[in-house]
């Protein structure tokens, strides 16, 4: 069903939004693998009263609809998604200094590589693991977004949140209940968006931070692909990592029309130019059913399937 069909509630959002509701948009242009079918509708968000505004008219109208940063961790289906994507861009920061402790308060679009470095150049430590992630805000909180033995779990103070019924709430960190690149959010345990949040920041030296990070983006670029990908396909299984488990079942440079599984780092499938999502499916599931088959260690997807998939 098209949601966008005037005999339904969406045609109150055309009246609501008017131009602004995008509506048959391909999301190969806004997912960093650069694949993907149709959306009913799309909104660009451009502030966190903005976000709160569509959600709850969304809900309001019964309209499925999904909050999206800038694109990673998902892979929608060439079939489309049917309901409306919110594009998040809601990026203002606020650096704030005067009271103990230190903080950013940050709407949920913000890209978090950028407040590490606007934390940075003003001597301010605690965010330098978040310098390699190019996510929005709000998806490191929603996927507890980590990397080099930090994560978004251990730098959060608290964020706002809304739930239907224009519900608002301030979250301290341990309400979100995260685990390895999960939270309750993601589990689908509560239904929520995440409108701004609050990083703890402490008083360094502005040169020893900023070595530290250039020492992570260094090991990152030395270790990660370039090009279009969903960044890490699958969650490390305890004790080992996605990437060996990959390449030793011999997995490393697997092509399904043109989506490859990296050479560089076997946990990241690449997109040369005219992949589809289904090239992307496909090799997910042959990589889950090989390492299954030689090692008995299931791969737990870090990415999330979005839109109309048929198994």
């Amino acid at each position: 069903m098209n949601y966008l069909d005037g005999n339904n509630p969406l045609e109150k959002l055309r009246n609501v939004f008017g131009e602004q509701l995008q509506e048959n948009v391909r999301m190969s242009n806004y997912t960093t693998a650069r694949v993907g079918g149709c959306v009913d509708g799309l909104l660009i968000i451009h502030s966190a009263s903005e976000l709160e505004h569509a959600a709850g008219l969304l809900w309001e109208y019964n309209v499925p609809f999904r909050v999206i940063g800038s694109g990673a961790n998902i892979l929608v289906s060439e079939n489309g998604y049917q309901g409306v994507i919110l594009v998040n861009r809601a990026h203002n920061i606020k650096i704030e200094t005067h009271s103990e402790p230190f903080s950013v308060l940050a709407e949920t679009g913000a890209i978090l590589s950028g407040i590490a470095n606007q934390a940075a150049l003003r001597g301010l430590s605690g965010l330098e693991w978040a310098a390699t992630v190019p996510g929005t805000v709000g998806g490191a909180i929603y996927g507890n977004a980590g990397a080099f033995g930090s994560d978004t779990g251990k730098s959060l103070i608290l964020a706002e949140i809304m739930q239907p019924g224009k519900v608002k709430e301030v979250w301290a960190c341990d309400r979100f209940e995260y685990g390895y690149r999960t939270s309750l959010l993601k589990r689908g345990s509560v239904q929520a968006v995440i409108l701004s949040a609050r990083f703890k920041l402490e008083q360094g030296k502005q040169t020893e931070i900023q070595e530290r990070m250039q020492e992570f983006i260094s090991k990152r670029h030395s270790s990660q692909p370039t090009g279009a990908s969903m960044g890490s396909t699958f969650k490390n299984p305890p004790g080992d990592f996605a990437g060996r488990l990959i390449e030793a079942a011999g997995l490393k440079g697997k092509i399904v029309g043109d989506a490859e599984i990296n050479t560089t780092h076997a946990n990241f499938i690449i997109n040369h130019g005219k992949a589809t999502a289904e090239d992307y499916y496909h090799l997910i599931r042959l990589v889950q059913k090989t390492v299954m088959d030689k090692f008995n260690v299931g791969l737990e997807l870090e990415i999330e399937f979005l839109g109309d998939w048929k198994e």
